[in-house]
């Protein structure tokens, strides 16, 4: 008999019976079928540890399906406690008992559950219980987590490396050497941020005003030195390799706009953050007056910042810190929105960032049609060691591995072995000669 003969058989009654049973059949079968049983928050708390040195927080979630457990980057170098406090104390209470599954829903009430948002410490906080959560959903779904954005859009991560020398012969050197390994793309600086090496004469200090360790920066030796850099750089070691360079907010935005004009004959690939976030009404005035590329955003934590830089096309590249912004679900809400207006991304990728974090940064470059570059990061041995599966370098590209999830794990008992470092990790003070402190 077939499907007419039967429905005329049973009648119009028997036809909502017979579907409502299906129904109610199919909804109760749904959750074995798929073999994705409710999931529940069962722990989450926040593993510090400093294997390179450098103050690292992952947080991890663990659920009540055994051995199911997810990693988050929380790493705010500069703030480490607060943040631990803010995971164990606040955010663990908030989360436990409430689905692993639900990832926008279980983000967009944490984000609120303080009143007050957007903070550094809240955002990293919040970032380690997202990109956990995300790291579940790649393994319960057997996936890494690139595949849950949409799948790659490119086969790895090109990236940019640093190079550093005190004159323009050992950064030549730097470069040079950067370029045989494999690397197209360097960002080239003369000593620390604002070549602070070149200022001499600091009366604060003579004066005794702050403390005699304080750094020391002026804007004329830094501003005169760069372009110099830049032609020499370019005359040395080619066309062919892109250079980059970061401000770093340490000059007034007059005469960041000053340099950065000086600074187009040599084709930078981008200038990084020119102003400081305080200074955003600049970049305006900045884009009318020159066409060199700009990458903003390290320093951004909140999406007043950034918002109106992309809508308004006063930006190239957004260089936000992931987990300083709440995790992946508000970075791959920022990457569309960037990609409408044609800005490109640039994530924040330093050394105080964890793998996990590292790994976040990569796979949603692999996904996002509008990537730009990655900053590029070397784990040493003792890393490698506390998170086993970190991102790996190849020819100047960041490869994942191709596991469920971030593809990073953590060895606790590794982490235990390297405790933070007794000094909490705050920026020393930089200033101009008669003691006036420098951002940032």
């Amino acid at each position: 008999m077939n499907r007419r003969e039967l429905f005329r058989g049973i009648g119009a009654a028997g036809i909502v019976t017979l579907l409502s049973r299906k129904r109610a059949s199919a909804t109760t079968a749904e959750p074995s079928r798929r073999g994705l049983p409710a999931l529940k928050i069962t722990d989450i708390k926040a593993i510090t540890t400093a294997p390179s040195g450098i103050r690292l927080t992952v947080v991890k979630v663990e659920t009540n399906e055994p051995g199911l457990y997810g990693l988050g980057c929380a790493t705010f170098n500069q703030r480490t406690l607060p943040v631990k406090v803010a995971v164990d104390e606040y955010l663990k209470p908030f989360a436990v008992g409430r689905s692993a599954d639900d990832i926008e829903d279980l983000w967009q009430n944490a984000y609120t559950s303080s009143y007050w948002r957007n903070g550094p410490v809240l955002n990293n906080a919040l970032s380690g219980l997202d990109q956990a959560l995300w790291d579940i959903k790649g393994k319960r779904a057997g996936m890494p987590v690139y595949q849950l954005l949409g799948g790659r859009c490119r086969f790895a991560v090109d990236t940019y490396a640093h190079c550093g020398g005190r004159d323009v012969i050992e950064l030549q050197d730097d470069v040079q050497k950067q370029m045989a390994e494999g690397y197209r793309h360097v960002r080239i600086q003369l000593g620390g941020y604002g070549a602070a090496h070149l200022s001499q004469q600091a009366d604060f200090r003579t004066a005794g005003f702050g403390e005699p360790k304080d750094g020391h920066m002026d804007v004329f030796p830094y501003i005169s030195s760069t372009p110099k850099m830049f032609a020499h750089i370019r005359k040395t070691c080619g066309e062919e390799i892109e250079l980059l360079h970061d401000i770093h907010e340490r000059i007034p935005p007059i005469d960041a706009i000053n340099l950065i004009k000086s600074l187009e004959e040599f084709r930078p690939y981008f200038i990084e953050d020119p102003f400081a976030p305080e200074a955003n009404g600049w970049f305006k005035m900045l884009r009318e007056q020159t066409s060199v590329p700009i990458a903003m955003g390290e320093l951004f934590n909140n999406p007043h910042e950034w918002v109106d830089l992309i809508v308004n096309r006063h930006i190239d590249y957004i260089r936000v810190h992931l987990s300083q912004i709440g995790g992946l679900t508000p970075g791959r809400k920022l990457a569309t929105l960037a990609e409408q207006f044609q800005v490109l991304t640039a994530w924040h990728g330093p050394g105080d960032v964890s793998p996990v974090g590292h790994a976040a940064n990569a796979h949603l470059d692999l996904a996002v049609h509008n990537f730009g570059i990655q900053e590029r990061v070397l784990f040493d041995e003792a890393t490698q060691e506390v998170f086993p599966g970190c991102p790996t370098m190849k020819n100047g590209y960041m490869m994942v591995h191709e596991a469920p999830g971030w593809g990073v794990d953590i060895n606790e008992a590794a982490a235990a072995k390297y405790p933070l470092p007794e000094h909490p990790g705050y920026w020393s003070p930089i200033r101009r000669r008669d003691g006036t402190a420098v951002r940032p």
